[in-house]
Formats: structure tokens, sequence, C-alpha cells
């Protein structure tokens, strides 16, 4: 049926190009830099578009509308996936009561709970899901979306749970000048614990402001980056013979939260820099295809860092000895060298019009100091001390700032800095409120033009002549 479909239809070649962000700073619109599936939301999740369904052709009846909760939505969409067309998620599915006793105030699994099951690997059962590499990365990203969309529905059939009544009426429109009666209706609410809403972020916002007020100043910033090749990724990919990291995210996701979990317990609970009383942090993805973490710590008065030689007995910016330490010298080789970059590698993120946005290399001091403006400048002496990387020697001007006991027990990108007090609240809150990635497309569809001389040529014509501005929800990120 699909290839009479094809024969017998006017099938419209298209494409959807990426458009890269004319302004740099804005990150949430980068071009991706790895090879992922993703899904493109046209505008981003709400109400009014939260309608999730596919069409299908049936011999007898004609064409039919298969809803997102329909029990064979997902057979529809993954044939190869579910060869067998068994059901998948439907309303109602009960819980499995193993001890007699049901003490949960729901009776039916979620959505989530029944996605977050069909992404484990069991020895006794069959593997074909999770060997499908870049169809199973497809499935992650639809069952997130699948997800969003489900819970939109709730919201919009539940407004009065919500209290919604706070949101609007006669003396809120009156309020914002909408003094025709006629204007005013009924308004769908979105709530502020629907994740990602503007409202979440906005009471994320209104929270950090909060801790601020009440802890003072933060202290250190650090950036907490994944390692796919940590031994706990390896060692779960040896179940199914044949298969890398980039085929298992859901793997990845996983290990990387238990490692971030870790560190967080080390920060807060062990002391590591002394006694902590509070901590800020978001998980970003920018579409690199794997999850890192911006962590911001308040310490207690008692344990704070104000001199540089207070600095220097937790952060260093040089290289270890390879002989003295060789462990920490191999990890910061892999982790926490910039570069190499420039003529060496001029496709590198961090080069715009051939300068380093990051301003590497720095300059050598012999010791730490603070600047005018209260921002450290870490040392960097001129000891000899290189490290080979792609066949360039790179010295202590381009190591990345870091805390040796953290960097060797996670082996990872583990950047540590003393935060500058006006501009460390500004670079955080910029993190928590942008909001999730985002990718500005057009549409372009390719149509044959047949030339003066019999021939036919490709010609690309704008289908849409206008730019859509979208959600760019990532594997990692819906795992």
């Amino acid at each position: 049926m699909v290839r009479d479909r094809f024969d017998e239809s006017d099938i419209h070649n298209v494409r959807i190009r990426l458009i890269r962000s004319r302004n740099s700073g804005e990150r949430q619109y980068d071009l991706p830099v790895t090879s992922k599936i993703a899904a493109l939301i046209g505008g981003d999740f709400n109400i009014e578009s939260s309608d999730r369904e596919i069409i299908v052709e049936n011999q007898s009846l004609g064409l039919q509308r298969i809803n997102g909760t329909h029990p064979s939505f997902m057979a529809l969409q993954y044939p190869l996936l579910f060869s067998y067309g068994k059901d998948g998620y439907m309303l109602g599915i009960p819980y499995r009561n193993l001890n007699g006793s049901n003490s949960r105030r729901r009776e039916s699994i979620t959505m989530r709970e029944y996605y977050a099951y069909r992404l484990q690997q069991r020895f006794h059962e069959g593997k074909t899901l999770l060997l499908g590499r870049r169809l199973f990365q497809k499935f992650i990203v639809d069952a997130y979306t699948s997800i969003e969309e489900e819970r939109l529905q709730w919201v919009r059939f539940n407004q009065k749970k919500l209290r919604s009544e706070l949101y609007y009426g006669l003396k809120d429109a009156v309020l914002r000048g909408d003094t025709d009666p006629i204007t005013v209706g009924k308004r769908i609410v979105l709530p502020s614990s629907f994740t990602g809403s503007p409202r979440y972020m906005v009471q994320n916002y209104q929270d950090v402001m909060v801790i601020c007020r009440w802890a003072g100043y933060p202290d250190l910033f650090l950036t907490f980056t994944c390692n796919p090749k940590w031994p706990e990724n390896n060692h779960s990919l040896e179940f199914i013979e044949g298969l890398k990291y980039e085929d298992r995210p859901d793997i990845v996701a996983r290990v990387f939260r238990i490692k971030l979990d870790e560190l967080l317990h080390d920060l807060r609970h062990k002391s590591h820099f002394g006694r902590v009383i509070a901590i800020v942090y978001t998980i970003e993805f920018q579409k690199r295809g794997l999850p890192h973490a911006h962590i911001l710590l308040f310490l207690d008065p008692k344990n704070k860092c104000p001199s540089p030689t207070d600095i220097d007995g937790i952060i260093m910016a040089e290289i270890p000895d390879a002989d003295e330490d060789p462990v920490a010298n191999e990890a910061v080789k892999q982790f926490m060298m910039h570069g190499p970059y420039g003529s060496a590698k001029l496709k590198s993120p961090c080069m715009i019009n051939g300068k380093c946005t990051k301003h590497f290399p720095k300059r050598f001091y012999d010791e730490t100091i603070i600047d005018e403006e209260g921002f450290p400048v870490y040392r960097r002496r001129n000891d000899g001390k290189t490290i080979e990387k792609n066949g360039i020697l790179l010295d202590n001007r381009y190591v990345v700032p870091y805390n040796v006991d953290l960097l060797v027990k996670y082996q990872s990108h583990l950047n540590v800095e003393w935060r500058n007090r006006s501009r460390s609240i500004k670079y955080l809150f910029k993190y928590i409120n942008k909001g999730s990635d985002r990718a500005t497309i057009i549409v372009e569809e390719n149509l044959p033009n047949i030339g003066s001389d019999g021939q036919e040529t490709n010609i690309v014509v704008d289908e849409t002549k206008a730019y859509l501005d979208c959600r760019y929800i990532s594997t990692s990120e819906a795992c």
C-alpha cells in the first residue's frame, strides 16, 4: 500500500534547513555539532496545539486519525521495532499489585512510567527496541513529546483543579487594559508546575533571588560535563554487543544523573570546599549531544576564600607534574586543556572571527591575584610543563581552572571558578532563565524545472517564505 500510495499521489520533496543565529550570544539557537536525532516543535509545547495524531489509510475505511494515546500509535509509527503490532500505551493500565495492598493514590500507570519501563534492559525479554540505533533515538524523542502533550491535555481539561480562576477575571482584565467586556473570555492557564513553562521559569528566578538575598553572594561556580567513556557506560554496553554509547542515550543520561547526584553529595554533605549553605544548579544540552550541569555554591561565611592564597588551595590552572602525580596529569590532559584551536582547528566552536571567545591563551602569572574589578587571575607559572594534543604542545596558558581532587575522582571536564560578585549572579540567572534549546528553520521544496532544451533541472523554492522558531528536543534531553 505504501508503494502504491507513492506511485499514485503527487509527492512533494520537502526539506527542512536550520538557520544559524546571527547573534553569537544566543546559544539557544546554535546549530547542532553532533549527528543525533532531535524533534522540532513549531513554537513550543502549548495548550492550543497539543493534539498529537497520525493519519493512516485503511483499505476499506479510507483515511483515519490515530491519537497519541491510541494503543496502536507507536506500532504504526515504528513497524520495524514492533513488527507484531502489539498494543503500546493506553489509558487505564493498572498497577501490578504484588504484595496484596495498594497504597498508591493512582490505580493506573502514567505514560511516563510506561515508556520508562520500556527503556529498561531485561535479560528475559527481546532487545529489538534497544538495537534500533537511530530508530531507537527517534522512539525516545517521540515518546517524550507524547508525554509532554498528554500533560498539556490534562492541564486543558483540569483547569478547575489548578485554581486557574486566580489568573483571570473581570478585575484582572480591567487592570490589563481590556476595558471592553466583549474582549474578555476564558483563558487556558499553563501553571508553574509544568516544567519549562513561562510561569515555571519566573518561579525559579524568584526562588534564586530569595536564596541570594538570604545567603549572600555565591562563591564558587562549577561546570560538570558528561563523559561518555565512563567505565559504567562501557560496562553497561557489554551486555549487547556491537552498540556504542551514542546508540544508548538512556544509559549515558542515567550514569550522568548518578554522577551528578554523587558530586552534589560531596559538595554539600562531605564539605569538599567547606560548609555549603545553598546550592543552585541547572542541566543543559546546547545541541552537543551530551548533558552538562552548571552549579553555584554558597559557602558559609567561615569557609569563604577571600584571599589569593585561599583560592590556590582549592583551584589550580597549571599542568601537574607527570612524575609526581601521573593520574592528575593524565586527567588534565584528557579533560581540562582548551585547544588546540586557531590555525590548527579553525572550526573549533570557540572561534569567532579568528579569535577565541574564551580568551585563551591566558597570560603567565607567578601568583594568583584579584584585579580591580574583583575577578580572579589564576596562577599560571612559566615552568616549562607542556601537554601534546593533536601534535601541538600546550602549556599552562591553555589550562581550564579545576580542583584536582574532584577532577581525578569524576574523570570528566569539571571547571571550578571563584566567582566575582555581580558577574556570577548575572551569569547564573542567564542560564536558569534562558529556557530550552531552540532552532530557527525554513521549509523548502525541490521542484523539477523543464528548461528550453527539454532537460529537467532542480530548483529550490522557498515554500513558506518565513522562518519558524522551534523548540529543539535532543535525544539526551528526552532521556
